[in-house]
C-alpha cells in the first residue's frame, strides 16, 4: 500500500501539485495515510518510478510493447482481411459485368435470328400472296402446282 502510495505520489509530483488533490479525491483516500514528503523523498519516488517506469495505470514497458505489438499485428491482419475482401468484391464484379455481357451478346443474337426468320417468312409470305393474286388474275404459272396423290 504504501508503495503505491509513493509511487502515486511520485507521479502526481511530476504531473504537478494541483493534481495530487484530484488523486486524493479520486481515490478517496485520506490525506492522512500519504507520507509527508520532502524534495528528495519525491527525488527518491521519481528515480523509483524511473526504474520500474510503470505507468500510472500498471502497465510496464514491456506490457506496453507487447500490446503495442499485438495491435500492429491485429491491424495487419485486418487491413490484410480488407485487401482481400476488396479483391473479392472486385472479382465478383468483373465475374457480373461478364455475365451481363455474355448475357447481353447471347440475347443480341437471339434477337437478330428471331428478327431474320421473321423477315424471310414475311418475305415468303409476300411472294406467296403475289403468285395467288397471279393466279387469281390468270396467269396459271404462278398457281400452286396440283399435289399428286401417292402411289399405291
Amino acid at each position: 500500500m504504501t508503495r503505491m502510495i509513493l509511487t502515486a505520489v511520485g507521479v502526481l509530483a511530476l504531473l504537478g501539485a494541483g493534481s495530487a488533490a484530484a488523486f486524493q479525491t479520486q481515490t478517496e483516500e485520506p490525506a492522512t495515510e500519504q507520507p509527508a514528503t520532502g524534495a528528495t523523498d519525491l527525488d527518491a519516488v521519481a528515480a523509483d518510478l524511473a526504474k520500474d517506469k510503470e505507468q500510472p495505470d500498471g502497465t510496464t514497458p514491456e506490457e506496453r510493447t507487447n500490446t503495442a505489438r499485438l495491435n500492429a499485428e491485429q491491424a495487419a491482419r485486418a487491413k490484410a482481411e480488407n485487401t482481400a475482401y476488396e479483391q473479392q468484391v472486385a472479382a465478383a464484379a468483373q465475374e457480373e459485368a461478364a455475365a451481363q455481357a455474355a448475357y447481353a451478346d447471347e440475347t443480341a443474337a437471339y434477337e437478330a435470328e428471331k428478327a431474320r426468320v421473321a423477315a424471310e417468312a414475311a418475305a415468303q409470305r409476300q411472294k406467296w400472296e403475289a403468285d395467288v393474286a397471279a393466279c387469281k388474275a390468270g396467269d396459271t404459272t404462278r398457281c400452286a402446282q396440283p399435289a399428286t396423290p401417292p402411289k399405291p
